[in-house]
């Protein structure tokens, strides 16, 4: 029993490390790691390892309220609500993304935040991005965010421009969508950048 209880510690150094190693952190798989472990240690604990140790305090004579938590269990028990929280809403209400790049400007600009609606289009599952339920289907004029095919851990943040079925094409910088080119506004809008 001691064993498992300085085991965990170890378990969580390894797996930081890891993560520190890793070139790309795909933070879902990293927060539902943290609530199956932590709240596998809680159940484990209050299951298996909590009633042996009530016993053995009741053979030794001991009070069974004075016995305290290991330290490894008070923390799993103390960060498993608060994970299982986070992990929901990031997967089933909604997730912030910070702009990678100036290709949304002048709309959206290097560094902005912004929260991503996660149920707009339907409910998936976390981490396999499996659909549940589908709600809407996505407009032109959406921003969305979508992973890159040749490496899922890298995010795209772009505005829609083609349905289901058309066909875009970009020539000149100018963009046509089955054949006939996009109105493209150009007005005399002002630009703050936020430099003085």
């Amino acid at each position: 029993m001691r064993l498992l209880y300085n085991l965990l510690p170890v378990l969580v150094a390894c797996a930081v490390l890891r993560l520190l190693l890793a070139e790309r952190l795909d933070f879902s798989a990293v927060l539902l790691a943290i609530t199956v472990i932590t709240g596998a240690v809680w159940a484990i604990d209050a299951l298996l390892l909590a009633p042996r140790r009530l016993a053995a305090a009741r053979a030794a004579g001991r009070e069974p309220a004075a016995l305290r938590e290991p330290g490894t269990v008070d923390y799993a028990r103390s960060f498993f609500p608060v994970a299982l929280v986070v992990l929901l809403l990031r997967a089933f209400v909604f997730e912030p993304f910070r702009i990678p790049s100036d290709s949304m400007m002048p709309t959206l600009l290097d560094g902005d935040f912004i929260i991503v609606n996660k149920y707009a289009y339907g409910l998936r599952l976390p981490v396999i991005n499996r659909k549940i339920v589908g709600v809407g289907e996505p407009q032109r004029g959406d921003v969305v965010v979508f992973r890159w095919p040749r490496d899922p851990s890298t995010n795209f943040i772009k505005r829609l421009v083609g349905l289901p079925g058309e066909h875009v094409e970009v020539h000149d910088n100018l963009i046509l969508i089955n054949g006939r080119p996009v109105p493209f506004y150009v007005g005399r809008a002002r630009y703050n950048d936020g430099c003085y």
